[in-house]
């Protein structure tokens, strides 16, 4: 402003006197002053405000915009802040004119209870700061009708708020935002009851969710869409449909005027697919649908909006055994199925994933007949078996008992391994059970039938081991996998005298073959007997002894008890 030129004017006499009077009057008042710009200088506005001496507002007191449009002449309203200064001079003050205006603007706005427009500038304790011309104290409480916690993001922000408080001398204002909202919302509940009725279709905002339902803004009430009501079809839970905020349409299903409370359906916008279900569906008709949900007992797959239906786990899979549903379907997965069962009156369809597809144990019979040879893996082993992978999702069972002839086995990891390739024997095919019955030990001819006989052949002499003692006999290892039994009649002990008072196990002895059952596996044997025939042995030995046939004869006694 160094450069600005130095601008004069000269008011008349009479126009003076008359500025002069005016300006006395609203100084002794204490107000604002009107005066006209007389000069323009480096360091101030010359303003002839009547007064007998002139007075000047610092340039400073001027926005750059103001001095490029102020010119010699324009009227101005001024502070007048002393009588004048130790020159004479009066100070005047622009700054004050206008603050003075803004309060008087507020107090004006303040009695007439109007709303008032202001941009937050800050964030402060307990709230933000809020330009109405002045700064405004705007509390945390009264920004919404609920709590906002993120203050930042009302930065910059121009809204309308209403002046509840103010202070002219201290210079404080309190404004509230929240008490506009509760006018305007209570405008709008009167004008949403007024016309509210059942059956009505409405647009909302959804308020709340909560895990019974949602709450829904009508415009100034809230109504209850209850999660029953949300869908025909089964949800979880009613975040699965909506979002806080999101706008939705819903129908008033009933409005208590008393209670004010409100009853909306959503579900209800359409008619019920489950009354005509009968008509779209039958039992053994093909379906697709989306699978929705997955629970230990099954799977809910939904084949129109609002119908599901559910495929139980054991209606997943004709060959597997499956532990969990998750293992044949995912959630999103569309999947092809049968209509085993409708009940329209509990809303519930039985659906089946295995029967879309072909039964294998249909033909498993023809496959599979008994006595066919069959070669597969060894998939996985159990205290009384082995199941043997036939196909895919088909296992054949090779018990315990069917693994060997003579072997006594405990475990099947005694004779097989898991993963190991093995041949094996149809004996049996259940198609009902859906189990086949496979023989390691029938690929073999049974011993029992020729081979045992012939060695172990009645009236013959055996020797072998005691493996245990028992109140009815002795049971005798002839070799691994055929025992023989010595029924206590036949043990060759007269009581009081008992068989384990004159041997245990692991004793070695010799025996007779008294009689054999090879349909039940089963050797009888006899001490007694063996013993008779050694003791006749014995005494026609001697007795040909004395006819001169020793040598001989001693040769037949050794045979007994050698055999």
């Amino acid at each position: 402003m160094a450069d600005m030129p130095i601008q004069h004017s000269k008011v008349s006499p009479d126009e003076m006197q008359k500025l002069y009077e005016e300006t006395f009057k609203r100084v002794e008042e204490g107000g604002i002053v009107k005066g006209q710009i007389v000069a323009i200088e480096p360091n101030g506005v010359v303003v002839d405000v009547g007064y007998k001496s002139e007075g000047t507002v610092p340039i400073s007191e001027f926005l750059p915009k103001e001095l490029q449009s102020i010119k010699i002449g324009d009227s101005i309203e001024v502070f007048i802040e002393d009588r004048e200064d130790a020159e004479g001079n009066i100070v005047l003050s622009k700054e004050k004119a206008d603050r003075r205006k803004v309060w008087e603007n507020i107090e004006e706005v303040y009695k007439k209870g109007k709303p008032i427009h202001g941009k937050v500038v800050g964030k402060v304790k307990g709230g933000l700061n809020v330009d109405i011309g002045i700064k405004a104290f705007l509390p945390g409480s009264q920004i919404d009708v609920r709590p906002i916690r993120d203050l930042d993001r009302m930065m910059g922000q121009t809204c309308q708020v209403k002046i509840i408080k103010m202070d002219q001398k201290r210079g404080n204002v309190v404004v509230s935002r929240r008490a506009l909202i509760e006018e305007q919302v209570k405008k709008m509940r009167e004008q949403t009851l007024e016309a509210l009725e059942e059956g009505q279709l409405l647009e909302g905002y959804v308020k709340n969710i909560t895990d019974y339902g949602v709450f829904v803004d009508l415009g100034g009430i809230d109504g209850l869409l209850h999660i029953t009501d949300i869908s025909w079809g089964r949800i979880g839970h009613p975040s699965e449909v909506f979002k806080v905020g999101e706008k939705i349409s819903v129908k008033v299903l009933k409005y208590d005027p008393d209670t004010g409370r409100v009853s909306l359906g959503h579900k209800q916008k359409t008619p019920d697919p489950w009354i005509s279900i009968d008509d779209k569906y039958s039992v053994g008709s093909k379906v697709q649908g989306k699978v929705v949900s997955i629970t230990d007992y099954g799977a809910f797959v939904s084949v129109e909006e609002g119908v599901e239906g559910l495929i139980h786990i054991s209606d997943m899979s004709w060959t597997n055994e499956v532990k969990h549903p998750s293992r044949m379907v995912s959630v999103g997965e569309i999947v092809n199925a049968v209509v085993l069962n409708i009940d329209r009156q509990n809303r519930k369809i039985s659906l089946g994933l295995k029967q879309a597809e072909p039964n294998p144990w249909d033909v498993i019979d023809r496959k599979y007949q008994g006595g066919t040879i069959i070669e597969g893996k060894v998939r996985n082993l159990t205290e009384f078996g082995a199941f043997v992978g036939l196909e895919e999702g088909i296992d054949g069972l090779i018990h315990i008992s069917d693994m060997s002839w003579l072997r006594h086995i405990k475990h099947p990891s005694e004779v097989l391994k898991k993963g190991q390739s093995v041949q094996a024997v149809v004996l049996k095919v259940d198609k009902e059970k859906q189990r086949i019955s496979l023989g390691l030990k029938q690929l073999t001819p049974d011993p029992w039938l020729k081979d045992v006989p012939e060695k172990y052949s009645v009236g013959s002499f055996v020797k072998g081991r005691v493996v245990r003692i028992t109140d009815f006999g002795i049971f005798v290892e002839l070799e691994e996998g055929i025992e023989g039994l010595i029924h206590v009649s036949e043990s060759g002990v007269e009581p009081p005298v008992r068989a384990e008072d004159v041997m245990k196990a692991g004793d070695e002895i010799r025996a007779k073959v008294i009689k054999i059952d090879s349909a039940d596996k089963k050797i009888a044997l006899s001490i007694k007997e063996y013993n008779k025939d050694l003791e006749r042995a014995e005494v026609k030995e001697y007795m040909d002894s004395q006819g001169g046939g020793s040598i001989k004869l001693g040769k037949a006694a050794r045979k007994i008890t050698e055999e």
